[in-house]
């Protein structure tokens, strides 16, 4: 069985089991979270698409911590003018082993 599901607007797909890095939330690590828009089900016999979510369904997380992605440059450059800048970015995610996909009717 695997779901597909958004959190702060980006999409996932996963299983039960599954480690995924998802945008930063405030979180204790250890703590239990529920993802409630859930827009598909697939089980061996059957789907679930939902419309724009699949009512009463969740998804049962366990967060396991929070960090910093890698390092992205940002560099700006305009010719003949001298002008050069370089930033840098490390976006802040939270570490979810996803427990249990529940969908309804069970």
């Amino acid at each position: 069985m695997y779901a597909v599901f958004e959190v702060s607007g980006v999409q996932y797909t996963a299983q039960e089991g599954d480690v995924l890095k998802v945008p930063f939330r405030k979180a204790e690590p250890g703590s239990k979270i529920d993802i409630e828009e859930v827009m598909l089900i697939k089980d061996q016999d059957s789907t679930l698409i939902g419309t724009p979510t699949v009512a009463d369904a969740k998804i049962e997380a366990k967060v396991i911590g929070d960090g910093k992605d890698d390092k992205v440059l940002i560099y700006k450059y305009k010719r003949r003018t001298k002008y050069r800048r370089t930033q840098g970015h490390r976006q802040k995610f939270t570490e979810i082993k996803i427990n249990k996909i529940v969908s309804p009717g069970k």
